[in-house]
């Protein structure tokens, strides 16, 4: 039990050290960040299709693109696909 305290200990200080940016020796992976407002006009759609092509709320999207937030997790990535391989996205969606 004592090994398994250590462990979740470290890790949850590693966490918060790299949280606060010191270096950790954890290996980390954060995408850049992505200019939504630009992704979406390269595809030529309106702040609507672009929701409803990607299932992302009209609300979320606006703060995204005026700056108010940053898409993060699982929506970043979905961000980069879709300005990677737009094409095979929106085919994968219908």
């Amino acid at each position: 039990m004592a090994k398994a305290y250590d462990s979740i200990a470290k890790g949850l200080r590693e966490a918060i050290d790299l949280n606060k940016g010191k270096p950790v020796a954890a290996k980390t992976h954060r995408p850049e960040e992505i200019d939504v407002a630009q992704l979406r006009h390269s595809l030529g759609l309106t702040q609507t299709e672009f929701a409803a092509k990607f299932c992302i709320s009209l609300g979320t999207l606006r703060h995204w693109e005026r700056g108010d937030r940053k898409p993060h997790g699982p929506a970043l990535a979905l961000l980069h696909i879709v300005a990677k391989e737009p094409k095979a996205v929106l085919r994968a969606l219908g």
